[in-house]
């Protein structure tokens, strides 16, 4: 059988980083280094897919980029945050949206491979799959160069993530919104992406923490377009109409939360007296609707710096850790009480 970048990281006692950078040429690798693993490749007649370029190269110094969707505000500005620290370290980028279908993304990621980039970084959590084999493309990619990922939580030799602890800062959310007075609160979401999921698990924690049973009865999925605020306030009366008692509404998205205080706008309901709302992102939708929506800021941009911070560092055969995890922070506005 064919050897692999992982057998000539440990036949050559290092890791499938520095394999990467000898195949790119890079001149960070130590000359005693790219010796041991040249004399592996050498031996076993080892040629890599992507790097069939010959060896000797010099470093590209540009990272690829892969987002789902560049019309979410939270992916536009994440991209932006990226290319400004890349541009500030030397590094240029090049950018792919590759929508949300599995091979689509397969193949924008071995478009960028064949690009010869020293890396690349997946923004959002949409790229990660609920079973490994969904994942295989990912593990693959990360044996010819490193894989940053942005908020989203992946093990892998060789693949970083960086994301908002998501579970934590949505439980918190819950439970400030619970101590302020409100037991009835409704949760919105229109993602079951990793972040996704997570902080719809926080907030059913939170909730099932609080003694009240059946958090599923709380939880309503939207799935429409998140920039209908209309359509978000009519998902929004369809809940009241059927029943459902709220006081309280937590989004997983700014745009959500947006909308349901525009269902409320629309039926005399006042914000925050008789309904309180919560976003999460932290956007610019935050300071576009009255009153200015409380949300949930995910630290974005400083994730984009320590990703980058990362990926220089490992692209210089530094170690570094394989997960960087932030916390999130409640930002209080005039759409709560607390």
């Amino acid at each position: 059988m064919p050897i692999t970048i992982y057998d000539i990281s440990k036949m050559a006692g290092v890791s499938t980083a520095t394999v990467s950078r000898v195949f790119n040429g890079s001149q960070s690798v130590k000359p005693a280094t790219r010796k041991k693993v040249l004399d592996v490749i050498e031996k076993y007649g080892y040629t890599p897919n992507a790097f069939a370029r010959g060896m000797g190269l010099r470093s590209a110094r540009t990272v690829g980029i892969l987002c789902a969707d560049s019309s979410d505000l939270f992916l536009a500005k994440a991209v932006y945050f990226l290319e400004q620290k890349l541009q500030e370290n030397g590094y240029e980028s090049l950018l792919c949206c590759t929508g949300y279908n599995l091979d689509i993304k397969k193949n924008y990621l071995s478009l960028m491979l064949s690009k010869g980039v020293d890396s690349i970084i997946l923004v959002g959590s949409n790229f990660i799959g609920p079973t490994e084999l969904e994942n295989q493309y990912i593990n693959e990619a990360a044996t010819q160069v490193p894989i940053m990922l942005l908020n989203a939580s992946y093990d892998c030799e060789n693949v970083y993530s960086i994301f908002c602890d998501d579970y934590h800062t949505m439980y918190d959310a819950t439970t400030s919104m619970q101590e302020s007075g409100i037991s009835d609160i409704i949760y919105l979401y229109s993602s079951n992406s990793y972040s996704g999921k997570k902080k719809l698990e926080g907030f059913q924690a939170a909730i099932t923490a609080s003694g009240i049973p059946a958090p599923s009865q709380n939880i309503f999925y939207y799935d429409g377009n998140l920039e209908h605020l209309d359509e978000i306030a009519d998902f929004v009366a369809q809940i009241a109409d059927s029943g459902v008692s709220f006081h309280g509404i937590i989004a997983s998205d700014d745009s959500l939360a947006i909308g349901s205080i525009k269902y409320a706008q629309r039926n005399g309901i006042r914000v925050p007296d008789e309904l309180s709302v919560i976003g999460y992102n932290n956007s610019i939708l935050t300071s576009c609707c009255t009153p200015e929506l409380t949300s949930i800021d995910n630290r974005l941009e400083p994730m984009t710096h320590q990703l980058v911070r990362t990926l220089i560092q490992v692209l210089a055969d530094e170690e570094m850790p394989k997960k960087s995890i932030f916390s999130g922070q409640l930002i209080q506005r005039g759409s709560t009480l607390f």
